[in-house]
């Protein structure tokens, strides 16, 4: 399949490495009958992009997609993260630097096309900022407090000022009773960051060249290096909760469970 041919639009890119430590072989799960990877890409190719394409770090994974006619490029098995695998596949496809490209994770076979196409758009519109991504409104007061759920807090613009594991915004008057059961939220909602991305591919390229803030590593949060070196990213507000990804044997549990119920 030729995975060069100049298109509009934005491109989708889905980064997949084969190894994992609480999912062996993540990218080839079978989800009622198709690799995981082959799920994404399917749900990638409902959107609006012009393309989709699995940048893979193993032959298998790039075989799978080839087999349900799905566009792979194997790229280096030494990639430090997904950005870094995405920079190599935006050079081999010889994307402009302008060119809008959104990263889908390997493991959302759930997400939903209209997510991506928003995401897209939303870099498209916004030509003040290198990336796009995208949040929600928490509504439990559970994910409020949950450091494994990253919020992001916005200007006016909707642009991220920054992203954190901690709750914020902090609520002054309110947080002594925020461990409280039948305690409120915050109002507005505080904003839970979904982790979907979209690139300009120039600022892709530059991006694994960018020296690492200590905020990134105090966070453990690669956005922050962006915003570190005084980059802008836009930000969608989804009104809807994203579907499960999958990152154990139980997130592959339920997920099969859904698909099964339709």
């Amino acid at each position: 399949m030729n995975v060069h041919t100049p298109a509009a639009g934005f491109t989708v890119l889905i980064p997949a490495r084969l190894s994992s430590s609480r999912l062996p072989n993540k990218p080839l799960a079978d989800l009622a009958g198709l690799p995981m990877v082959v799920r994404v890409a399917q749900q990638a190719r409902l959107s609006q992009a012009s393309r989709c394409v699995v940048a893979a770090d193993d032959l298998r994974i790039v075989q799978a997609c080839e087999t349900h006619g799905i566009a792979a490029l194997l790229t280096r098995a030494d990639h430090l993260s997904g950005s870094d695998r995405l920079a190599e596949v935006c050079a081999l496809l010889d994307l402009p630097d302008d060119a809008v490209v959104v990263n889908v994770q390997g493991d959302e076979p759930l997400i939903e096309p209209e997510l991506i196409n928003a995401v897209g758009a939303e870099l498209q519109r916004r030509p003040d900022c290198v990336m796009s991504t995208a949040a929600h409104a928490i509504k439990e007061m559970a994910d409020f407090l949950n450091p494994n759920v990253v919020k992001v807090v916005l200007d006016k613009a909707q642009t991220a000022l920054y992203f954190s594991r901690a709750p914020i915004p902090w609520w002054r008057d309110r947080m002594a009773s925020l461990g409280a059961a039948d305690a409120p939220l915050p109002s507005p909602a505080p904003l839970r960051h979904i982790g979907i991305y979209g690139y300009r591919a120039g600022f892709l390229r530059q991006f694994p060249t960018l020296a690492p803030s200590p905020l990134e590593a105090a966070e453990s949060l690669e956005q922050l290096r962006v915003l570190w070196h005084g980059e802008r990213i836009a930000v969608h507000v989804s009104p809807l909760t994203p579907g499960p990804g999958v990152d154990t044997p139980e997130d592959l549990e339920r997920v099969r469970a859904l698909l099964l119920r339709g």
